[in-house]
């Protein structure tokens, strides 16, 4: 069974820089696209980045992140990343890790990112 798993979130400052991760198991060599969301409190869950198997780093970016965010993936190690810069207040959120296999849609518990003014 495919597993997400985040880590890598907390509270800091803004103007601060944080990394997330997320590591796939229970599948071999994951060639799926992968990518981030987040949810802020009574608001929907939005895309934030987006990396294909082939991309090593770089990718399809919200484009209210301005920038600030840089996703990055290391295939052999089932592994994903999210290197957020210049964190604001507003950056605020639930950060989930997402996949798509086969017909599954697969999703992390989440990593609880808070940044305050």
């Amino acid at each position: 069974q495919v597993q997400l798993v985040e880590s890598g979130g907390g509270s800091v400052q803004a103007g601060d820089s944080l990394r997330l991760s997320c590591v796939a198991s229970g599948v071999a060599n994951c060639r799926s696209k992968m990518g981030w969301y987040r949810q802020a409190p009574g608001k929907e869950r939005l895309l934030i980045a987006t990396i294909t198997p082939e991309t090593r780093s770089g990718g399809h970016y919200a484009e209210f992140l301005e920038g600030r965010f840089t996703i990055s993936r290391d295939n052999a190690n089932n592994m994903v990343y999210l290197q957020m810069n210049s964190l604001k207040p507003e950056d605020t959120a639930v950060y989930y890790c997402n996949t798509l296999i086969g017909l599954t849609n697969y999703w992390g518990q989440g990593t609880q990112v808070t940044v305050s003014s």
